[in-house]
């Protein structure tokens, strides 16, 4: 664990300096600067609230709030969206930094963390605006609220261990990076994101055991909407596949670390 953390801390300042880049340069021709990481999520949850909430009027099944369907929804597009992110950012992280690794020497296990630190501070100003929502609503879980970091550090895990194994395949098979975006399409309506999992027919259940996000976005439903702790144990498959995700990425990037220079 040293030998891994060592390189990192030693080459802290680069990878803080590569997320403060890439944060400013996201808004860098833009009137409104930063601020468009706060109108974009603001905007998506009052549209959430005032359709679903107050003119659909929708509602979850056992559970009465005006705003549930509102919570539910947001609680699982937010978390999806940070999956996405990471996955997506993971799996052209080593395209799109070439001319690093192919000029500058360094650690190349920075290239993750920078993923992992800018989807977090992208993600942690949509979250902290969804409970500013939840607080003025009446809708804040409480202490529950903190069962929500364990389910996030194993997402973080799962999306940066897959996002690391396409990474590599995507450097030599580009083909990779263009199916699994068609693949992350069905894989969000195979989600219980914007409908409950239990209006699915009962032959159809058994097999969202098999969807490792079912059970990470479920996590969140139940805190953010039912205020309740976790199932843990339906967390554990997504957990050890996570585990082995990472150890499958870094194995596979040793191996080929030097025929993904000459690729790029």
């Amino acid at each position: 664990m040293r030998a891994f953390l060592q390189p990192i801390w030693a080459y802290r300042g680069f990878v803080l300096g590569s997320v403060k880049r890439e944060f400013q340069s996201k808004y860098r021709n833009s009137l409104l600067g930063a601020a468009w990481n706060i109108i974009n999520p603001l905007a998506m949850i009052v549209v959430y609230t005032v359709i679903f909430a107050q003119v659909m009027r929708a509602k979850l099944p056992g559970v009465d709030s005006t705003f549930a369907y509102s919570i539910y929804l947001c609680a699982g597009v937010l978390t999806w969206g940070l999956f996405v992110e990471m996955v997506g950012r993971g799996q052209t992280m080593f395209l799109d930094n070439a001319n690093l690794l192919k000029k500058i020497s360094f650690p190349r296990i920075t290239l993750p963390i920078v993923v992992v630190l800018n989807a977090l501070l992208n993600f942690g100003i949509v979250f902290g605006l969804f409970v500013v929502f939840l607080v003025i609503s009446g809708n804040f879980p409480g202490w529950v609220v903190l069962a929500a970091l364990p389910v996030l550090a194993v997402q973080i895990m799962f999306a940066i261990g897959l996002g690391m194994v396409l990474g590599v395949l995507n450097v030599f098979f580009r083909d990779v990076g263009q199916f699994f975006g068609i693949f992350l399409q069905f894989w969000f309506w195979l989600t219980p994101i914007v409908y409950p999992a239990n209006i699915l027919p009962e032959a159809i259940k058994p097999y969202m055991n098999l969807n490792p996000m079912a059970a990470v976005i479920g996590a969140y439903q139940n805190i953010f909407v039912s205020h309740q702790w976790p199932h843990w144990g339906t967390l554990w498959p997504t957990a050890i596949l996570a585990s082995l995700l990472c150890l499958l990425g870094l194995r596979l990037f040793k191996k080929n670390a030097g025929e993904m220079v000459d690729e790029l």
